[in-house]
């Protein structure tokens, strides 16, 4: 028996040493092992199998290479550990027993290891720093409220500029428009969302168009997509904008055409935090990424810093700070991180432990929102309720989704779902849905406007609601005649002695002998319907706001000037007699 101490020249038999597995006696040669593949080919092989990983998961997940991003740290743990895999099958299994084994695999994986656990300490330590429970005074900083004046800073608006439209009956209506082009309905579809924007001094939706699918794609992505949609807000009127030169870059295009793959390869480093589709004034479409920045520690308070205009033909991008965004971009602010901020702001403004016990002042958004044009800008509007999950609102909020520019209206009334709710029990009889409400300025009064719409989501009638007193509602079968009903509502609950209707514009006149004409009493009012011949729709007006109405017989020859308007009766704003 040999015993070697540890010297020089002991076991050189051994492959502990030498790699060369020793005879056993099993008849194997030792020249017949499993070939020992250099250290530096090893490493080479890892290093390509982890970049082409690498690229792969970048080319689909899109992460931001940016410290401040979650999706980032994902992103580095993940090569760390396919490098680790990958040099532990690349090197073999060394050790003849698990303890052996184990320094084995601890000694490849020293460097993935370190980088790993830096980026935990990085995660854990970026975290705790922003703990809402040490920063909640940030949080609450992230928006800037100022109170407001309703009946002074909300603008009384004509009715012919009250936007009569929700996204799913403007979708609705842009599938109606898309069936009755030939030429693009067997290639493409509707975008299942749009959006509002003020356009040339109009409330309207904009949507764009996918493409059916891959092969569709194949068949026409040389041209790109021909059209996008514009939907008035107030006639409902749906155009299709055709382009010479088709949009190129949209979330429907494949490979780098892609809309959110094109942004990250130009703007690796930035973090997007919604696209939204918008044209400017001259009706060139373009996408409009907002981009933000974490405020709070190094992944909390995400805060919109700028925006990325991407022509949706041309591809041209172009980066502009909140400050130096162009006037006629709308959407920068999206509404979810608006809402998002003012839940904070209401919840922390008195401090963190004050939004635990007592919640004293402690507030928060309702469940909807909408949209005001105001001022060539679009304003978010949602209303504020306490904590403390009550059914009524103690006022709202208006932000400027391209500013951010925030103020809050003290008004005690029914929140939205009441007031959608009481205008369905006000025509209960026709089962009809309503839309969220839009928050308008009515002689001073805060009223709440909404569509009323039937299972084919199309618009049949009007409601408002007065916000502080939510049981006096009025409906009508256009604004016109919705609006009679409610001044004379607001008049009989002396809430206002009069009522100065602002301004109409575009009105249109219709002439002719009367075939029918028929009258109903409404809230206490006399109202005649009429009829001209060769027409089957009515014309319907107050005795009060034209007396002579009365005296009206079949045959007589009249004028009527009109609010254009859709359904089977039409509001007139006057009556001549000829």
């Amino acid at each position: 028996m040999i015993i070697n101490h540890g010297g020089s020249d002991a076991g050189h038999n051994s492959s502990e040493y030498h790699g060369v597995p020793r005879n056993d006696g099993g008849g194997r040669s030792p020249g017949k092992g499993r070939p020992v593949r250099s250290k530096g080919s090893g490493i080479l092989i890892c290093i390509l199998v982890t970049a082409l990983f690498g690229m792969v998961y970048y080319y689909f997940r899109l992460p931001a290479l940016n410290v401040h991003s979650g999706d980032f740290y994902i992103f580095i743990l993940l090569l760390c550990a396919v490098f680790f895999v990958c040099e532990i099958l690349t090197s073999g299994f060394h050790g003849d027993t698990p303890k052996s084994y184990f320094i084995y695999i601890r000694k490849k994986a020293a460097v993935p290891f370190f980088i790993v656990c830096l980026c935990l300490a990085v995660m854990l330590v970026g975290s705790v720093i922003g703990l809402r429970l040490i920063r909640a005074r940030d949080y609450s900083s992230l928006i800037s409220v100022e109170t407001g004046d309703f009946s002074a800073e909300v603008a009384e608006i004509s009715f012919d500029q009250i936007p009569m439209l929700d996204k799913a009956s403007a979708n609705v209506l842009a599938n109606r428009k898309l069936g009755e082009l030939s030429d693009l309905v067997s290639q493409f579809e509707v975008f299942g969302d749009s959006y509002q924007i003020n356009f040339q001094d109009r409330p309207v939706r904009v949507t764009y168009l996918n493409y059916g699918d891959f092969f569709k794609w194949f068949n026409n992505q040389r041209s790109g997509i021909p059209a996008y949609m514009v939907i008035d807000m107030v006639s409902q009127e749906v155009s299709v904008k055709r382009l010479e030169n088709g949009i190129r870059y949209s979330p429907s295009e494949y490979f780098f055409r892609n809309i959110n793959r094109y942004l990250r390869f130009k703007y690796p480093t930035k973090m997007f935090y919604e696209i939204n589709f918008e044209i400017d004034e001259e009706g060139n479409p373009y996408w409009v990424a907002s981009v933000i920045a974490k405020k709070i520690g190094l992944f909390g308070g995400p805060d919109v810093v700028g925006a990325v205009l991407v022509n949706a033909v041309t591809g041209e991008t172009s980066y502009y700070d909140i400050a130096d965004t162009p006037t006629w971009v709308d959407r920068v602010y999206p509404a979810g991180l608006i809402i998002q901020h003012y839940d904070l702001h209401g919840l922390y403004q008195n401090g963190f432990l004050n939004s635990l016990f007592g919640q004293r002042g402690c507030t928060e958004t309702t469940d909807g929102y909408n949209y005001i044009a105001q001022d060539d800008d679009v304003w978010l509007y949602t209303g504020i309720t306490s904590v403390s999950g009550d059914q009524g609102n103690i006022g709202f909020i208006l932000v400027n989704q391209r500013t951010k520019q925030a103020r809050y209206y003290s008004c005690a009334g029914a929140e939205e779902y009441s007031a959608m709710d009481s205008a369905k029990g006000a025509v209960q009889q026709y089962k009809y849905t309503a839309t969220f409400p839009l928050l308008l300025n009515i002689n001073g009064q805060p009223t709440y406007f909404l569509a009323l719409k039937d299972d084919s989501s199309l618009v049949k009638m009007y409601a408002m609601v007065n916000v502080q007193q939510y049981q006096i509602v009025a409906t009508g079968t256009s604004v016109l005649n919705c609006a009679d009903n409610y001044e004379a509502l607001l008049i009989d609950n002396r809430i206002i002695d009069g009522y100065d209707r602002p301004p109409l514009e575009n009105l249109e006149t219709a002439e002719g002998k009367i075939a029918e004409i028929r009258s109903a009493v409404i809230n206490g009012n006399t109202r005649y319907y009429i009829r001209l011949e060769n027409s089957a729709m009515y014309f319907a007006i107050n005795a009060t706001d034209w007396p002579p109405v009365v005296i009206l017989s079949v045959g007589d020859s009249i004028t009527i000037t009109f609010e254009p308007g859709t359904g089977d009766i039409i509001s007139a704003v006057t009556v001549t007699k000829e």
